[in-house]
């Protein structure tokens, strides 16, 4: 029997790896015999980098970077040595939790520190990389980014523009003849779930810039900018793609990726399932389990857990796929529509929303709730209970492939 564990974090209480070992244990307790796997799982987002790095036999990176504000700050990137990859948060050089609320205005922010962070990596021998772009803190359409690769941005005297984000209205020359030749050799993907255009009604400054601190008028600023750069990066050096899907991710940075790095843009849990390398394990899996802190219809709607169970579906239907989460709204009902077989909420008594993610609480109420669901598998109904007419319409009769 193989069972495949990939469990997304519960976010304030287990990591995914955390999670996935807990779980395991309860699969090794209940099927002492049996083959266990665990993955790593995330999204692209929050969590992805710890998830893939630990998951992974990678490492952390930590360094001082210009952060949000252009001040120094403490980041990091993770570092895994056996493919050359580097995995990169943005929000670990540029984002809006760095920035306090006083001070939160994208005129005044930069991605800076993103650049220097690739640079490191790069340096240290990745040639591959996988970015999550969420939680940005910027609308400078990755113009400090691409100044810290090696990109020129000058004003019409020929005097190098800025990094922040009202920089990019200075900007009349673009030259990317200086672009780090390291970087050249890269190959960069992204992790982007937002499919909005560089500018206009649905761009990067009217959809997401007045959560990072834009007042109307500086919405209206922006979105002049931003298209009038993109107009003279496609005059002078031919780059389009403003109005490609995710070009408006992370204030721009989608549009920066693609048009000056050639990355590609990519859902991401499709992505991070590719980069964990679990298709093979679950090509073979009698069960598959995973599960999140927190389960709902957004659930449903493509996030990690129900990647893993279409996945896991489309390469071995007879595979039974349950999960386990920290908390369920009633909307949870619509995953099993979409490849969870059954969910289980771990909580086993009443008690509050601080006491619950305590990791050690956490982690005991995975483990016996877990152990307790796992025993249901080991006794399949017999079909005597259907009348000997099998299962009703639509409900599957779970008897596991060994």
């Amino acid at each position: 029997m193989n069972i495949i564990i990939a469990m997304d974090s519960f976010k304030g209480s287990l990591s995914s790896l955390e999670a996935g070992n807990i779980t395991a244990r309860a699969a090794h307790a209940v099927f002492p015999d049996a083959a266990i796997q665990v993955f790593p799982l995330a999204d692209g987002g929050e969590g992805t980098l710890e998830a893939l790095t630990q998951g992974l036999d990678g490492e952390i990176i930590s360094l001082p970077v210009t952060g949000p504000l252009g001040d120094r700050i403490s980041s990091r990137y993770g570092l895994l040595p056996r493919t050359n990859t580097a995995v990169l948060a943005m929000a670990d050089a540029a984002g809006l939790t760095l920035v306090p609320q006083e001070k939160r205005n994208p005129l005044h922010t930069t991605t800076y520190g993103l650049g220097e962070l690739i640079l490191s990596a790069a340096k240290r021998g990745c040639r591959d990389f996988i970015i999550g772009l969420g939680g940005s803190a910027t609308n400078d359409c990755g113009l400090g980014m691409l100044t810290a690769l090696g990109v020129r941005f000058l004003q019409a005297d020929g005097r190098p523009a800025g990094i922040m984000g009202q920089d990019l209205a200075t900007v009349a020359q673009i030259d990317d003849s200086q672009l780090a030749p390291i970087v050249r050799q890269c190959r960069f993907r992204i992790a982007c779930d937002v499919t909005n255009p560089l500018y206009g009604p649905q761009g990067c400054s009217a959809v997401f810039a007045p959560q990072k601190g834009a007042s109307p008028a500086i919405v209206r600023d922006m979105d002049t900018a931003i298209q009038s750069f993109a107009e003279k990066t496609a005059q002078q050096l031919g780059h389009t793609g403003a109005s490609l899907p995710g070009a408006g991710a992370a204030g721009g940075l989608g549009y920066a990726f693609q048009a000056f790095l050639g990355a590609s843009l990519e859902p991401g849990t499709p992505l991070i399932l590719d980069a964990i390398g679990i298709r093979t394990a679950l090509s073979t899996a009698s069960l598959v389990i995973t599960g999140e802190g927190r389960m709902d219809g957004q659930t449903a709607m493509g996030k990690a857990p129900i990647g893993i169970a279409a996945l896991a579906k489309a390469l071995q239907p007879a595979a039974c796929v349950i999960a386990f989460c920290g908390c369920a709204l009633p909307d949870a009902d619509a995953v099993n529509a979409h490849g969870i077989d059954a969910y289980f909420p771990i909580l086993r008594q009443p008690m509050d929303l601080a006491a619950a993610m305590e990791p050690h609480t956490a982690a005991e109420n995975l483990l016996r709730s877990a152990a307790q669901a796992l025993r249901l598998l080991r006794h399949p109904l017999p079909r005597c209970l259907f009348a000997n007419k099998g299962p009703p319409a639509g409900e599957p009769f779970f008897h596991l492939p060994c």
